[in-house]
């Protein structure tokens, strides 16, 4: 089992920046992989950026050159670096782990987009 516990979100105007946060209960070098994924209003769940325990990262396309993944091994904790933010990134995100065959997720943390 593995629990995970956002932080971060808000509200940002327009082409502002965010920092998420997403902190594991156990070592994040025992998990395979780590995600962000988002949900807005009546959308289905999205990928936005996903990194391997070997470093790999891979983004959606609406999010690439704005948004980066980084994970600190230390801190047993991942992060969603959102720069230029657009009313549309305004969504629900949540943490996600692939573990031991597995996937859990964190409660979501908002975030909202607007002047």
């Amino acid at each position: 089992q593995v629990q995970l516990v956002e932080s971060g979100g808000g509200l940002v105007q327009p082409g502002g920046s965010l920092r998420l946060s997403c902190t594991t209960s156990r070592s994040i070098r025992s998990i395979y992989a780590m995600a962000w994924y988002r949900q807005a209003p009546g959308n289905q769940r999205e990928l936005v950026a996903a990194i391997t325990r070997g470093g790999s990262s891979n983004y959606a396309d609406s999010v690439k050159g704005r948004f980066t993944i980084s994970r600190d091994n230390a801190k047993n904790t991942v992060y969603l670096q959102m720069n230029s933010l657009k009313p549309e990134d305004t969504a629900v995100y949540y943490c996600n782990a692939d573990f031991s065959g597995s996937s859990h997720w964190g409660q979501g943390t908002q975030v909202t987009v607007s002047s």
